[in-house]
């Protein structure tokens, strides 16, 4: 028998060969039996971190042994490791890691988004003019104007969506009111001595069934003007595919009717050192000339589209856009501006947005003009827009509506009798038209010609930060 620390001397292989130790980074490719105590290879840790690999008492021997716990993933790939050289640095799956990075980052970002796209939807149905206010002071400035109109492009999709799953169960209402107004066929229309310049024939839009009572010019009667229709209103259907979509459409006769223009205290142009009076004039409110007032452009941000008014300048002029002139006559032009004179004896100027209408044709499918419909990731976003158009009389069209894009706007317009068009400003909030009246002890009653949109009338009267028309008895 071979005596323990002697060697072998007998015959014949040795039964017990003893085997020499492995050199570091180096095995004899069978599976030690006490892994060596040194980092693992591509995990970061040792043996020592993990309890299971802890020594343990063999209560059948008596000894301590160091037992080799179960194969692990990072046991093999130590073995596996050791067969390359010794000098090559420690294997991490750095792609893999990147991989992992960016999915998360995918995966939160779309959480994050999803979260503000789903809570702007029902803050903006809860409370319109808090969310409007929000977007624009808070949020703007603190992820940027890209990241806000792309969340607001989410949400007027998931608006849209919303909408056409409703209306498909059942019947949308008419935006439009009728209160206030009569219908110029009315029997109380008839044998009166009502004089009138606007072009009244009921108007349909092609490749529309029309809702009950559209098309249908209704009188606005105003104290001003008694026996005389000099506004004029009713609604269309534009959009064959979205029935709950209502344009209201306003016509003014400017032979009686005089159009002015008021800058913003804070928009378009208090960013460029031009903040506007807000207001319309104390001694225009106080003679009782007051008729109409409604929304006008966009904010300088969105686009600093050009506004002059009288000989102040709030943002110089930019080519290719959509420009109304007024004259000091009365008359108004809309007419894309590519650096021509615009004439003498302006009043004002203001542009907004590519044309909608030139020339009696639609131009709002321009793919040039793609670009520059305003705060939305696209012109195929539906939402509130606002536009004005002039016929071929001169009679002023102003258009307001709900799950709108630029062509279908401007096919409203265009049903109207409008040969140039431009849009005005879009968004829930924004847009909005009111009619002044009866006039008595220094104050106006006063309404709106659709539902859904704001009365701006306090504003209008007290003071208010974007841009905005109004209409007095010429």
């Amino acid at each position: 028998m071979q005596r323990k620390g002697l060697p072998y001397r007998g015959k014949g292989p040795d039964p017990n060969p003893v085997r020499p130790e492995p050199k570091k980074g180096e095995h004899d490719g069978k599976r030690p039996e006490n892994p060596p105590f040194e980092r693992l290879r591509g995990r970061g840790t040792t043996c020592w971190d993990d309890p299971s690999a802890h020594g343990t008492m063999n209560h059948r021997t008596g000894p301590m042994h160091l037992h080799t716990p179960p194969e692990t993933a990072a046991h093999r790939t130590m073995h596996a490791s050791s067969k390359e050289d010794a000098s090559s640095p420690p294997h991490t799956d750095k792609g893999s890691r990147k991989k992992s990075i960016a999915k998360r980052i995918v995966y939160y970002s779309g959480a994050a988004i999803t979260f503000l796209a789903v809570g702007g939807f029902l803050f903006i149905k809860l409370n319109t003019g808090a969310a409007a206010t929000f977007a624009d002071q808070a949020l703007r400035p603190a992820i940027g104007d890209n990241q806000v109109i792309f969340l607001e492009g989410i949400y007027f999709q998931m608006a849209d969506l919303f909408d056409r799953i409703k209306y498909s169960i059942v019947k949308p209402p008419n935006l439009y009111i009728a209160s206030g107004s009569i219908p110029i066929s009315a029997p109380q229309m008839q044998g009166q001595a009502v004089s009138s310049t606007l072009a009244l024939s009921p108007i349909a839009v092609p490749g529309v069934t029309p809702a009950d009572g559209a098309g249908v010019w209704r009188n606005i009667p105003l104290d001003l003007f008694p026996g005389q229709i000099v506004m004029a209103d009713t609604f269309v259907n534009p959009d064959p595919s979205r029935p709950y979509a209502f344009v209201t459409l306003v016509q003014m006769d400017m032979s009686r009717l005089r159009l002015s223009s008021v800058a913003g205290t804070q928009e378009p142009g208090a960013k460029a050192g031009k903040p506007g009076p807000g207001i319309i004039p104390r001694t225009v409110q106080e003679s009782g000339a007051l008729v109409a007032a409604f929304n006008g452009g966009f904010q300088y941000r969105d686009g600093r589209y050009g506004m002059i008014v009288g000989k102040t300048t709030y943002l110089p002029l930019k080519k290719d856009l959509a420009t109304l002139v007024a004259y000091a006559d009365g008359t108004l032009r809309i007419v894309k501006y590519e650096g021509q004179d615009l004439g003498t004896n302006i009043v004002f100027i203001r542009q907004n947005c590519p044309m909608l209408i030139e020339n009696g044709v639609v131009a709002s499918n321009d793919q040039a003009n793609k670009k520059l419909w305003g705060r939305t990731v696209s012109p195929g976003i539906y939402t509130w827009r606002s536009g004005i158009g002039i016929t071929a009389s001169g009679t002023l069209v102003y258009a307001v509506g709900n799950s709108l894009t630029p062509a279908t706007l401007a096919t409203a317009l265009q049903a109207a009798g409008a040969v140039n068009a431009m849009q005005l400003d879009i968004n829930p909030f924004w847009v909005r038209f009111n009619v002044f009246d009866h006039f008595a002890s220094g104050t106006y009653t006063h309404f709106t010609v659709m539902n859904g949109i704001q009365d701006g009338a306090y504003q209008y009267l007290h003071g208010y930060q974007k841009d905005f028309f109004y209409v007095t008895k010429a």
